[in-house]
């Protein structure tokens, strides 16, 4: 992306690769060995008096060997200002239109020593301000002490 990117067009290209990685995701865990293709269902919403709507797709793959539930989930959504709760540490926003978008996975598997995971990466876009975001964890059912700590220890 150039200096002259647009607001529609760098949110465009991160849309793209969101996409790209929802789909990724899917190939890596579906298939026949890791418990079948995931079940994808495309939505649509319309907007309200904030919102302009959004769009995305859910995957879901189900009764798996290895997982037992799996989710990939990508969502676009957009509204004519910014909510208070949003604007409060960033006063400056207020106001704004904006664009938010994200991948969220979740991974339920049937072995009880291996934890449910979970991970997210967002973008958000304001116009002239805009950042990525995200997160994992891992939720043991489990736990062994050992492993919490390596799993920290790569976290960090």
């Amino acid at each position: 992306m150039t200096a002259t990117t647009t607001e529609d067009e760098r949110s465009d290209a991160v849309y793209a690769y969101l996409l790209q990685l929802q789909d990724d995701l899917c190939t890596t865990f579906g298939g026949a060995a890791q418990g079948g293709d995931f079940l994808r269902d495309a939505w649509q919403r319309e907007g309200s008096d904030q919102s302009i709507g959004g769009r995305g797709i859910t995957a879901v793959q189900e009764g798996g060997a290895i997982m037992e539930r799996a989710g990939v989930a990508l969502s676009d959504v957009r509204g004519t200002r910014l909510p208070p709760a949003a604007t409060a540490r960033n006063p400056q926003l207020a106001g704004r239109a904006y664009r938010a978008m994200g991948v969220s996975v979740v991974m339920h598997p049937r072995n009880p020593h291996s934890p449910t995971s979970h991970m997210n990466v967002r973008f958000f876009n304001a116009g002239d301000v805009w950042w990525f975001g995200g997160g994992f964890d891992l939720t043991p059912y489990l736990p062994y002490p050992e492993d919490v700590v390596a799993w920290h220890r790569a976290a960090s």
